[in-house]
């Protein structure tokens, strides 16, 4: 075991700048971004090698009260976290964005009010500059939380209590286009598996089914699931089938409701899309997993994390314009399900 006068001992700014035969202050000026001369920068970047040093970013940032971390707050159960693409790609784009500014990004999932109360003692304490919410519900808990705290916060999807900064995609058209889309193959009993009725995303959904269909609308056709996930979809359309025995077409909210349908649909039978058109809404990883593949939305959800994660780098660097929604768009990809 080394002695403790045989450790060696952290490089400091002091050594850096007695390497480089200049100033303190000079040394300062590159490691924070600042104007020196390229003959001074050159010294300095090679006595940083020569010497190993390394900055202390912890102290840094104690000193400018900034972590460098952002969380990424997800409000869904733990086994759609790891099932649900689209949480996926929303983390994969939300880092892109944080890395590039030189940002840590923490993941938070937020299932039972036990994790509530330990994630609002996370942010309590201080740990995270700023937070992308995903999956935020109506009078929110963690939403309370992160506006009692001031955090600067960017929301995916829009609670209608959220008043700051939030993307998302116009799921009510987007539902209301595809359903449209189907209809217009011949389709006359049209259900929808309703996921997720409650947050934005699942009742816009479910609104823009309905306008689709106008005077046809039947409750009947209206089978409420919990989740945007594989084995809701399968028991929503094993109880959808049981009561309306002549449908022809199915809405499933999601991809992943959409494949759990398609499944309980070959169990009963019921072949798509000859007998069943089926369209879902996403165009994830599940879409093309199915046979035949899916119809649905493409829902951007790496440019999701991206707009998010901007958005709350804008406000740190106090741009308040960033506060503001903003819509991506979500086009319609046409496959063989209908």
């Amino acid at each position: 075991m080394d002695s403790p006068s045989s450790v060696r001992r952290r490089s400091t700014v002091h050594d850096v700048a007695r390497a480089a035969g200049v100033s303190r202050g000079t040394v300062s000026r590159v490691l924070n971004g600042g104007y020196v001369s390229d003959g001074a920068r050159a010294a300095i970047e090679q006595a940083i090698h020569e010497v190993g040093y390394v900055p202390n970013t912890a102290a840094r940032n104690l000193v400018r009260q900034r972590t460098q971390a952002v969380g990424l707050i997800v409000h869904e159960p733990h086994s759609l976290f790891l099932e649900d693409p689209n949480i996926g790609g929303i983390l994969l784009g939300a880092n892109t964005a944080l890395s590039e500014a030189d940002y840590q990004m923490v993941c938070l999932v937020v299932d039972t009010a036990r994790d509530t109360d330990r994630v609002a003692r996370y942010l309590s304490g201080g740990f995270v500059d700023g937070v992308v919410v995903i999956s935020a519900r109506e009078h929110d808990p963690i939403t309370a939380v992160v506006s009692r705290l001031g955090l600067p916060a960017a929301y995916v999807g829009h609670p209608p209590d959220i008043s700051g900064a939030w993307v998302g995609i116009d799921n009510r058209g987007a539902a209301r286009a595809v359903t449209q889309r189907l209809r217009a193959t011949g389709r006359r009993r049209i259900g929808i598996i309703a996921a997720a009725l409650d947050r934005d995303s699942g009742t816009d959904r479910l609104a823009g089914f309905r306008e689709a269909l106008g005077e046809d609308f039947d409750p009947a056709l209206v089978e409420p699931v919990p989740l945007y996930a594989f084995a809701d979809g399968a028991a929503g359309m094993e109880r959808l089938l049981a009561r309306v025995p002549d449908l022809d077409g199915v809405f499933a909210a999601s991809d992943a409701v959409a494949a759990g349908a398609m499944q309980a649909l070959r169990a009963a039978g019921r072949r798509v899309p000859e007998d069943i058109g089926v369209v879902g809404f996403d165009d994830s990883a599940w879409a093309r997993r199915t046979t035949p593949h899916l119809s649905t939305v493409h829902q951007p959800a790496e440019g999701l994390g991206v707009a998010a994660a901007q958005a709350v780098l804008a406000q740190l660097g106090g741009d308040e314009s960033a506060r503001k929604g903003i819509i991506l768009d979500a086009p319609i990809v046409w496959r063989g399900s209908a």
